[in-house]
């Protein structure tokens, strides 16, 4: 029998999903290390290293995530998706989580990964630094139980953003939800509210609950 392929892994532990249509549902949530992009905003700067954490073998993740024994499974990073293994670490937790999410940048193919993985894009806007790393191919892909979400950092993102969803048009399908995420250093929740009120767009508000519950700068329960 062959050896189970080691993914690199920043940290797992258990928390409260602070964002998504899942908010507030307990979540084991499995950070990869490393990414290839640098996000204005990120919060998670320590995972961008891909020497980051130590490896583990895809048996032991799954044995730990079974142990938990969490209602969701959230796989993040860093950009869990630079890893190659990163597929099969998906379709090995598809038969212990009961529900499954993946939070990607969308600058990598989302393709080919176990049917049922719920995929969070994040769509990376002008202000985040990385917006040319979109792969807008993947929205074609998107299917129901996926999402959609804008980190903005100011209005001009905010006007960014409602112009994209304009362009994308009928490659977002119907259904995905769209989630507009205010950066707090940046924009103030309050601002977002009041525009999204004002403009009407297609898109739900939503704040990182967990970062509420505990604290700006906590990772760990």
């Amino acid at each position: 029998m062959s050896a189970s392929p080691c993914v690199r892994i920043h940290e797992i532990y258990d928390c409260i999903q602070g964002e998504s249509t899942l908010t507030g549902m307990p979540c084991t949530l499995v950070r990869l290390a490393g990414c290839p992009l640098n996000c204005s905003y990120c919060d998670t700067p320590d995972a961008i290293p891909f020497d980051s954490g130590e490896w583990m073998t895809i048996d032991a993740i799954v044995a730990e995530v079974r142990m938990r024994n969490r209602p969701l499974t959230l796989v993040s990073g860093g950009e869990p998706l630079a890893q190659k293994a990163c597929a099969g670490l998906l379709s090995a937790l598809a038969d212990v989580a009961p529900l499954l999410q993946l939070e990607t940048s969308g600058a990598l193919d989302i393709t080919g990964l176990h049917p049922a993985v719920r995929r969070i894009i994040d769509i990376k806007t002008p202000d985040s630094g990385e917006e040319a790393r979109n792969r807008w191919q993947n929205i074609e892909h998107l299917k129901a139980g996926d999402e959609v979400k804008f980190v903005l950092c100011t209005r001009s993102d905010y006007d960014w953003a409602l112009h994209t969803l304009d362009r994308l048009g009928d490659a977002l399908r119907a259904g995905i939800p769209v989630l507009f995420s205010p950066v707090e250093s940046s924009l103030p929740a309050t601002d977002l509210a009041e525009w999204i009120l004002q403009d009407r767009p297609p898109v739900r508000m939503q704040l990182q609950m967990h970062k509420h519950i505990w604290g700006p700068e906590a990772m760990h329960v």
